[in-house]
């Protein structure tokens, strides 16, 4: 059991504790009891007060004796009897239940509204019968003194069974397309129907037409809606009060007379209000949308309490003159709660009075915490496939359940080295966070080192807090990642506008080492702290004018060499020879042409130029003349013939040399080793 105390205003939750899966037997659940302490703790209200899959709706008969409840999967009834605090009777039925209504002080007769258009009716031994509406219901609602039952749904229409002549009656038509609630008032027969779109119609049943029509969208005290809000909840009070939830979060609580709300308030969440209940001894309405059921003051709309259960909720039910509620949801138990405050607890769980006041807090566990889920392929892998089929695997949906205990047996054995592994990684986490602590040396780019760095050391001096923000984003951006990666962006500091900008680079430069002058200078001497306090405010101002001088100077300097360079290229324009550049791919001739205005003129133009008379050769005095064309040799032809004449000129040199040393060795000597030869 939880106990939890939001706004000083305790509240226990019953239904916290382990849950015993269904195939275990009456032997195996004892033992569980006895070996097990939280299952032993564990408070147990009603049993089997759970659904196998999702709750949909719970409700507590007239006599306040038997408690029903709907849910699936498969769609079930259960019918809880509180004498015994125990299961009456579980039926199943062929489709999810929408609603279901008393019709009898107790669970003799049952009506259920299903969602593909059945209404069944139920008796003390089962389905007594079945019938089928025209369209999709979504609420219903049972008029005794005429035994009128009402079905509102998809369409305009309201339609009418009368349970006493067993046959459809005129159905009531509303002026909306759709409706989504419906609620008779018990005082006077008032028959509410809550539309699609924001309205309320009332209807006598007496004579079957419409009382009124309630406008909630015209009252304009709801605020911060961007869509037109359905009603989706309607609760009367009394004779005169009612309730109105609406799909944006919103309760409206009316008084009949007046289409003014006496009260409005939200739950910010923004969700549809499922379900409204008023708690008559403190004067507190209980509205629950799918994500909390809050409390709060009927007359100041302050709030008393909250639950918020964690799972998506459907149903309310609170059981009259008392502070025990049930709400259905889309867990597997449905949750009870019993908050003191509201009142006592009824007489079938007296118990609960002198249990709450030695409670203390507990976490609420997984379902089935002592097994193990597995799927077919984890079987294969730990090699337990040959269990499939007995006790210890009890099949369930895509997989097998099996007892932990089996399961961490057979994972050591299937890998042996486990424990080594999550060794060495503790290991190496612990030895990452002793690395942590060490002094890390920087990490500079490879371009534009010396900027990094200075940006580094003015994030660790921080004397500006604006000027650490800029450092910051400015090397750990993505955008400007580039620059400290890509060469391109590698700064010249030969430009004149690393120039202009150099006073305050050198400013940097300044801080950085007068920050480690600082620390040299602590080391060695400490002085107080109001005297290092003025000299650094001195000289930050030195610094200050020492900048703008700085700054003044190399701006001269600039100009100085601005002017200088073109003094230089004036007298070299006056004075000096005058060069022409050409053109590259632009050949010339002899006399300076240019091949392509060589190549523009005729051929009788070009053969006037040469004036070459072995090309042209006149002859007779009446303007005869004859041409006569030689081929040039190219160049390389004529390095060939170049080459094979140097070749035989080297040829001739070698036979000459040749032909001395012959002539030198037939000749005797005259001499040999000193003596003369004859």
């Amino acid at each position: 059991m939880q106990v939890s105390n939001p706004n000083n205003v305790k509240i226990y939750n019953l239904s916290a504790g382990k849950s015993l899966p269904e195939w275990l037997s009456d032997r195996q659940r004892r033992s569980l009891q006895k070996q097990d302490i939280d299952v032993r703790r564990r408070i147990e209200l009603l049993q089997d007060f759970d659904m196998p899959t999702a709750s949909h709706c719970v409700g507590v008969s007239p006599d306040g004796q038997y408690i029903c409840a709907t849910g699936t999967y498969k769609p079930r009834i259960k019918c809880f009897d509180t004498a015994q605090m125990s299961l009456k009777f579980e039926r199943g039925l062929d489709s999810d239940v929408v609603k279901f209504q008393f019709l009898g002080e107790d669970y003799g007769k049952l009506v259920f509204l299903q969602c593909d258009r059945y209404i069944e009716l139920h008796s003390q031994f089962g389905r007594y019968y079945r019938l089928r509406i025209p369209k999709y219901g979504r609420d219903m609602a049972y008029h005794f003194p005429s035994c009128d039952l009402y079905i509102g749904g998809i369409g305009s229409d309201v339609y009418r069974i009368n349970l006493e002549q067993g046959r459809f009656l005129s159905p009531l038509t509303t002026k909306s397309p759709d409706i989504n609630c419906c609620e008779i008032n018990p005082a006077h027969g008032l028959l509410a129907c809550g539309t699609a779109s924001g309205t309320v119609e009332c209807f006598d049943p007496r004579v079957r037409k419409a009382a009124g029509i309630l406008d909630i969208t015209l009252s304009n005290h709801i605020e911060d809606i961007q869509e037109l809000p359905n009603v989706t909840a309607l609760k009367f009070a009394d004779a005169l009060n009612m309730a109105v939830g609406t799909s944006t979060g919103h309760i409206l609580l009316y008084d009949i007379r007046s289409s003014k709300p006496l009260l409005v308030k939200d739950h910010h969440y923004e969700l549809p209000i499922k379900s409204i209940e008023f708690q008559e001894s403190l004067n507190l309405v209980l509205s629950m949308d799918t994500k909390i059921l809050k409390l709060w003051d009927r007359e100041t709309g302050k709030a008393f309490t909250s639950i918020e259960p964690g799972t998506n909720l459907s149903d309310l039910c609170l059981l009259p003159n008392s502070g025990l509620l049930f709400m259905a949801n889309e867990g597997q138990k449905i949750l009870s709660y019993y908050i003191p405050t509201l009142g006592t607890a009824p007489k079938w769980c007296s118990f609960l009075d002198n249990l709450t006041e030695e409670l203390e807090e507990s976490t609420a566990q997984i379902v089935y915490d002592d097994y193990k889920f597995v799927t077919r392929k984890e079987l294969e892998e730990l090699g337990l496939t040959h269990l499939i089929g007995s006790t210890l695997l009890r099949a369930y949906m895509h997989g097998f359940f099996m007892d932990n205990r089996l399961y961490n047996k057979a994972k050591a054995i299937a890998e042996p080295f486990a424990y080594e592994e999550y060794r060495k990684n503790k290991i190496r986490e612990k030895i990452d966070q002793e690395r942590a602590n060490r002094v890390r040396l920087k990490k500079l780019p490879k371009v534009n080192r010396d900027l990094a760095e200075k940006l580094m050391d003015v994030k660790e001096i921080g004397t500006n807090k604006k000027k650490v923000k800029e450092t910051t984003s400015l090397l750990e951006d993505d955008r400007f990642s580039a620059m400290f990666s890509n060469p391109e962006f590698q700064i010249n500091v030969n430009s004149e506008e690393y120039k202009l900008v150099n006073p305050v680079v050198s400013k940097l430069d300044k801080v950085r080492k007068k920050k480690q002058a600082k620390m040299e200078q602590f080391a060695e001497v400490s002085d107080d702290e109001e005297k290092r306090g003025s000299d650094s405010e001195s000289e930050s101002s030195d610094d200050e004018h020492t900048w703008t001088k700085e700054l003044k100077e190399q701006h001269k300097k600039l100009r100085i060499e601005a002017a200088q360079a073109r003094r230089a290229e004036n007298f070299e324009k006056k004075s000096g020879p005058k060069f022409y550049e050409i053109k590259d791919g632009v050949e010339l001739d002899s006399k300076g042409t240019s091949q392509k205005k060589l190549a523009k003129k005729s051929l009788a133009e070009r053969l006037q130029d040469t004036q070459d008379d072995s090309i042209i050769s006149k002859s007779g005095s009446l303007g005869n003349r004859e041409l006569t064309f030689t081929f040039k040799k190219s160049e390389r032809e004529i390095s060939r013939q170049q080459k094979s004449r140097e070749h035989h000129k080297e040829r001739k040199n070698i036979r000459r040399s040749a032909g001395d040393i012959t002539k030198t060795l037939k000749q005797k000597p005259k001499f040999w080793l000193g003596k003369r030869v004859k």
